[in-house]
């Protein structure tokens, strides 16, 4: 009987398992995030947390324990010199599951396995991203309405300008005023005035 035995065997003899355990949290390590199934995801999550908690440690044990693990040296190092730094105030919980649609070809549940963000950075790239948008929002803003003036100042009036009527032209004493042309500026309603 199989009772009480942690771990998924995922089909696989034991040693076809561990290393696919060890190349995926080389790959994870390497590339910071996989894309692979859940189950594999859920499996490999555990794992490598537990490098990290090492890595976080850092003496030469803890090194030569990874080292046994992780199948490239350069990712090794990685692990000892960068991500142990990112997350040496955090106690747990380095990595994150967020799950994909099922796969093409099988429909296969798939989930991407990432090491998440530490917080000093996601803060700034959520600020960025807030004052970006803020930049962008007040630009379309601006652009829609004019610039407010500073001032209130009444709106300047035109200087007044007296203006003398033209002398009237000479009728003769056979022409009667509704012969006459009216003045070229003059409207068709002043035309009908004139003419009544």
């Amino acid at each position: 009987m199989r009772h009480r035995k942690a771990g998924l065997k995922l089909n696989r003899t034991a040693s076809h398992r561990k290393a696919l355990m060890r190349n995926m949290v080389t790959s994870l390590f390497e590339h910071e995030r996989i894309v692979t199934t859940q189950a594999k995801a859920r499996s490999v999550r555990p794992f490598a947390e537990k490098l990290i908690t090492l890595a976080k440690r850092g003496d030469l044990h803890s090194r030569r324990l990874a080292l046994a693990v992780i199948t490239k040296k350069s990712v090794t190092h990685k692990l000892f010199s960068e991500i142990k730094d990112r997350f040496i105030d955090r106690s747990g919980g380095y990595t994150s599951m967020v799950k994909l649609e099922p796969r093409r070809g099988d429909a296969a549940p798939m989930a991407v396995l990432q090491l998440i963000k530490p917080q000093e950075e996601a803060k700034k790239q959520k600020k960025t991203k807030k004052k970006g948008a803020a930049k962008k929002k007040a630009d379309t803003k601006t652009a829609a309405k004019p610039a407010p003036k500073t001032q209130a100042q009444p709106p300047e009036e035109p200087p007044v300008v007296k203006e003398t009527a033209p002398a009237d032209p000479v009728v003769a004493q056979n022409e009667t005023p509704e012969s006459v042309e009216p003045v070229d500026g003059a409207s068709e309603t002043d035309k009908e005035e004139d003419k009544a």
